[in-house]
């Protein structure tokens, strides 16, 4: 037995390993159940008793040696130590790594939060499952206002116990739901932007999605004017879009808001001339704004005779489609990296 332990000792000793496929066959021929170490210790079982210590001892010598230089080699080869051909050149540059880039709806939603910080308004993001309060009631829509028709909900099956304090519970259809547990747990003035993903039931086509993403803005202070909400967003406009940019206001309907209006700025692609994107007109609809409605404070809890503010909001996918001249919303969610690659310099 000792001399099968000496004669497999002077072998591994010898024994030169050079590549990743000798260290291989090293552990096949030595380390596995049918290797040569396995057999040794099966031998082991049958010897004298009065010879076990000492053969114990060297056959567990043996196996620490077998393991050490296995080891050894393992590291070194896996470390890139392998022998290098002769017909590499070290001295070439290496193949160059593809960076990933932005996606276009984070980059515009990154410019319109920085936008918007330099004036003061801070990000408050809130929850994506919604009640019917805060997306519906406390805006101004109870459950029989028409203005619920304008949009189409996804509501939530919850269990019999289940239910949200206005009764239902949705997939929100706006971040205003954000604004209104900002105005209940907070005290003005309050200066924020809402951006966030939001869901309506409609149907997929060029123009619309089921699910898009807006950044909406809420100022409740004492003394805010209309004048106040117009310079926000000619500020915004010729941030985002140009200096020479300007903009209008057209009547609209929000029950949240009173008087309510449509923003216009003027087309940036033709510069007002007139264009498919603007359709020939030279102005192009970005979002829509207004002065809160006092009944909205009311519900917050917050004085309307005291306090007073304006809110607007605007679809990311909108201004990104304008920006980049982009004419099919379905683009921004079908992962094609041909088409995400166009913003790597963005």
């Amino acid at each position: 037995m000792k001399d099968k332990i000496d004669n497999l000792l002077s072998e591994i000793e010898k024994m030169e390993i050079k590549s990743k496929e000798h260290l291989e066959e090293f552990r096949l021929k030595y380390l596995t159940k049918k290797g040569k170490l396995t057999a040794l210790f099966d031998d082991f079982k049958v010897i004298a008793n009065e010879e076990r210590k000492e053969v114990g001892k060297n056959l567990n010598e043996l196996k620490n040696k077998i393991q050490d230089k296995f080891n050894h080699y393992k590291e070194k080869l896996e470390g890139g130590e392998e022998t290098v051909s002769a017909d590499i050149d070290l001295t070439k540059p290496a193949n160059p790594v593809a960076f990933g880039s932005r996606h276009p709806i984070s980059i515009v939603r990154n410019q319109i939060v920085e936008i918007f910080s330099r004036i003061g308004f801070t990000v408050k993001e809130d929850r994506e499952v919604e009640d019917d309060w805060h997306n519906f009631s406390a805006l101004n829509m109870p459950e029989d206002h028409p203005a619920r028709d304008m949009q189409d909900t996804f509501f939530v099956k919850m269990s019999p116990s289940g239910g949200g304090e206005g009764g239902g519970v949705v997939l929100r259809t706006h971040t205003s739901s954000v604004q209104i547990r900002v105005m209940e747990n907070s005290k003005p003035p309050i200066r924020s932007i809402f951006p966030g993903r939001v869901y309506r039931k409609e149907n997929i086509s060029a123009r619309a999605h089921c699910f898009f993403h807006q950044v909406e803005g809420l100022y409740v202070d004492e003394n805010v004017s209309f004048a106040d909400l117009k310079q926000t967003l000619l500020y915004f406009a010729r941030e985002m879009f140009g200096e020479k940019t300007d903009i209008r206001l057209r009547p609209s309907y929000f029950p949240f808001t009173e008087p309510s209006m449509e923003v216009d700025v003027t087309c940036f692609i033709c510069g007002s001339k007139g264009c498919s994107i603007c359709k020939g007109s030279g102005w192009v609809e970005i979002l829509g704004c207004g002065m809160v409605n006092p009944k909205v404070l009311e519900n917050c809890k917050i004085d309307s005779k005291k306090y007073n503010g304006f809110a607007f909001g605007m679809g990311i996918e909108r201004i990104a489609m304008l920006k980049y001249q982009i004419n099919d919303i379905r683009f921004f969610y079908e992962n094609d990296i041909r088409f995400l690659n166009q913003f790597k310099s963005a």
